[in-house]
């Protein structure tokens, strides 16, 4: 009777707390007009055909003709424009126009400042005053703080619960001054040590001794609360570490030095009388592959150098990508067909086109993840590892090459089993995608065998030689997938 009326607070603790939350919070924007577009190019599709309707046949005709008559343009009209950073390996797009529109329009990128979409400049606004609501981050951040306070909620009901149970059974004796008790008593004949029950907020409550422990741990809470609180005390010769939900406090020499002031109070101080316009600090970033994708499969995005401020063509930004896959940079007479940036954009051009929002992975220990419309609509579905294959004859041909393809195929199969219990704990399919690695073209023929870059270079070629093979895995648990 005492487990179920234990586990019925838990459940009615978490539905007032998910109903608090629902109140708090604030109304989501229209993600749906917001990222209406999967990409960003304006499509014009034809309309309906209706073979009961008439009027339909008439409305395809007119839309068609129209459409072959006066073409409109899918691309904007002037190219959004990109700077190649080679301290970071990436571009930085900084016209925040062109910004929201990479962003909202296939989430292409993320704020150099922030976890995933730009909203540094929201996030200053909101903390001045200036704006209303809350961004993403502050989302993350309040969820962090209401499910720490559910467990400490929890934690202490628990303590109480062992509390009681403690005094039904008998099992300690109150004392009536505080301090600790000279005789030891044990616990299983293998812990010693007094411990007390007491309170630092209600003073009415007398210390309590209970079940001796090893009496090395101080753990008090200073929640409000009038319920005792468990306390161990140490002995002379160990010190004591305190566990408490709230900040650790500074000592008073410290905090009336000012050298731990906190950056909280000074934002405040800040906050008050404020005028002025704030700077945007932040950037977008793209990763190479989005980069690339976007100058050579949709061709809407420029990249010029950093240093000269000239245009980037596209063989050049080819060249250019591969070289800084590698760390350090490799130059582009050793780069060879297995390269980094070439194996996950092949990967990533053919999730793109297939329509898949594709994500880099880091934080799940895979190269991508695959949303199906948007992180902010949903959690990916799928977490993609790319493996290199060499099956052409040209990796198999001496010794040497075996030496090294066995080398850079090499896998431990723990590494497997951990990267896919992983995917399964996050409720993800883990796709393995085998890219088939080409032999190495003629030297006579290739611009990687050279520094200087072919400008009249076919990429499509150089990436019709590359194949994929997709296997998806999923965690055998035996409880779960019986015959």
């Amino acid at each position: 009777m005492e487990v179920a009326n234990h586990n019925r607070s838990k459940g009615d603790l978490t539905v007032e707390k998910s109903a608090s939350a629902h109140r708090l919070r604030a109304p989501r924007p229209n993600y749906n007009v917001l990222h209406a577009l999967p990409l960003p190019l304006k499509t014009y599709p034809l309309p309906n055909f209706i073979p009961h309707n008439p009027f339909s046949v008439l409305h395809l005709l007119y839309v068609y003709v129209s459409q072959n008559v006066l073409r409109p343009c899918s691309h904007p009209a002037i190219r959004y424009k990109g700077l190649f950073s080679s301290k970071t390996g990436s571009i930085h797009v900084t016209e925040p126009s062109t910004v929201r529109a990479l962003w909202e329009a296939g989430f292409f990128g993320k704020g150099s400042l922030s976890r995933s979409e730009p909203s540094w400049l929201e996030r200053e606004k909101k903390r001045i005053g200036v704006l209303a609501g809350q961004t993403s981050e502050d989302a993350t951040r309040r969820r962090r703080e209401e499910r720490k306070e559910f467990k400490n909620e929890r934690a202490r009901k628990e303590r109480e619960a062992i509390e009681e149970k403690l005094k039904e059974e008998g099992r300690y004796e109150i004392v009536s001054n505080g301090e600790p008790h000279d005789q030891d008593t044990s616990t299983n004949g293998s812990v010693k040590g007094p411990i007390f029950l007491s309170s630092e907020l209600d003073k009415a409550h007398p210390p309590l001794r209970g079940i001796p422990d090893s009496g090395t741990v101080q753990c008090q809470d200073t929640e409000t609360d009038t319920s005792p609180s468990l306390k161990i005390k140490p002995p002379d010769d160990v010190k004591s570490v305190q566990f408490s939900p709230a900040a650790p406090a500074f000592k008073a020499q410290e905090a009336t030095s000012g050298v731990f002031q906190s950056r909280f109070d000074l934002s405040l101080e800040s906050d008050t009388g404020f005028t002025g316009d704030i700077v945007n600090q932040e950037h977008l970033q793209l990763t190479l592959e989005e980069a690339f994708f976007l100058v050579y499969g949709l061709g809407i995005l420029e990249v010029v150098d950093e240093e000269t401020r000239e245009s980037i063509s596209v063989p050049s930004l080819l060249s250019l990508s591969r070289t800084y896959s590698y760390f350090p940079p490799c130059p582009p007479s050793r780069l060879q067909p297995d390269d980094p940036f070439l194996l996950s954009y092949v990967v990533y051009h053919h999730f793109r086109s297939l329509g898949w929002v594709v994500r880099p992975g880091t934080k799940f220990a895979v190269d991508y993840l695959l949303y199906n419309r948007g992180p902010v609509f949903a959690h990916a579905e799928f977490a993609v590892v790319i493996v290199p294959a060499y099956s052409d004859q040209h990796w198999s041909a001496t010794k040497a090459r075996q030496l090294e393809v066995a080398k850079e195929v090499r896998k431990e199969w723990w590494w497997l089993h951990c990267v896919n219990r992983v995917q399964s704990q996050v409720q993800k399919s883990l796709i393995l995608v085998f890219v088939d690695v080409p032999c190495p073209e003629n030297p006579k023929q290739s611009s990687i065998s050279r520094n200087k870059v072919d400008t009249t270079l076919d990429i499509g070629s150089v990436l019709k030689r590359y194949k994929i093979r997709e296997i998806s895995m999923k965690r055998w648990i035996p409880n779960r997938s019986r015959d």
